[in-house]
């Protein structure tokens, strides 16, 4: 065990070393590098000015989907749930991959020396799988059953 730390304080100060840059003073005219500075005061502030414009685009594609699927569902309460189910059925498929291959490395990695850690790895695997494909197969049930109400 302590030689599992020393080694693993010797490699994050290897790339804590590695990882750092070394910056050099130079001099020269103090009124180029006010202009500088400015400039990069001012470069700074359209990125922010550009980022924002980015944000508020997304916020606005997002509003119209949302009356979208108001106006597909007749409803703003089945809208905004189609809406939340179809968010829902996006992200659950990053999520429950990495979930899948985190479960995998309990399951075959760590779990080769100790049998409770693969049991727990396998256990975890299938309630993720699970979990994934009840998030997939959510929105389709949703949209048949409102559907065949109407």
């Amino acid at each position: 065990m302590y030689k599992f730390k020393r080694r693993c304080i010797i490699i994050t100060l290897l790339a804590l070393i590695f990882s750092s840059t070394v910056v050099f003073a130079a001099e020269g005219n103090t009124n180029n590098n006010v202009n500088n500075s400015v400039n990069v005061v001012e470069n700074e502030n359209n990125t922010e000015d550009g980022a924002a414009t980015t944000i508020l685009k997304i916020k606005d594609e997002q509003l119209k989907s949302l009356e979208d699927y108001k106006t597909k569902y007749g409803s703003d309460t089945y809208g905004l749930a189609a809406y939340i189910l179809h968010l829902v059925q996006v992200y659950s498929i990053p999520i429950g991959l990495v979930g899948i291959a985190v479960c995998a490395i309990y399951q075959y990695v760590i779990g080769l020396k100790r049998l409770d850690i693969r049991d727990k790895g396998f256990h975890t695997m299938v309630a993720m799988v699970t979990v994934l494909i009840i998030c997939q197969v959510l929105p389709l049930i949703f949209a048949i059953v409102i559907k065949s109400n109407d």
